[in-house]
């Protein structure tokens, strides 16, 4: 798994997206399983729709790593958002663009050829 980040633009401001173990973590602790959140911000036959409280949380989790790393890196003190900020930057970008934008995040960073690598190196021993 790589740390691997979108960005997206509200009120001309800039949001990094991240999708790591941290953020696994959290929403595991939450919802149980990483298999439960996605299921509940999934529309499909099963289900209403979107669990619009679900969608927010994965998205908060996911931003405020962001920030959490950018304000390691640059020595910022940028405060983490709130679920009603993050209600207003899904609301701002529409919810299946945002849950388009998570896909995608979570896509990306699971792609990764560090398995790929060190199956190769195994077998060459």
């Amino acid at each position: 798994m790589k740390d691997i980040s979108a960005i997206i633009k509200y009120k001309e401001k800039e949001y990094k997206i991240v999708f790591n173990l941290n953020v696994m973590e959290e929403i595991q602790e939450e919802y149980g399983t990483l298999e439960n959140w996605g299921s509940l911000c999934q529309p499909s036959e099963g289900n209403k729709g979107t669990d619009f409280k679900a969608l927010k949380y994965g998205f908060r989790a996911m931003l405020n790593e962001g920030i959490d790393i950018d304000n390691e890196e640059k020595g910022t003190n940028e405060p983490m958002l709130t679920l009603k900020q993050v209600g207003r930057i899904i609301t701002s970008l529409g919810a299946s663009d945002a849950l388009e934008t998570l896909n995608q995040a979570i896509i990306d960073s699971t792609k990764s050829t560090e398995k790929n690598e060190l199956s190769t190196k195994k077998r060459k021993k």
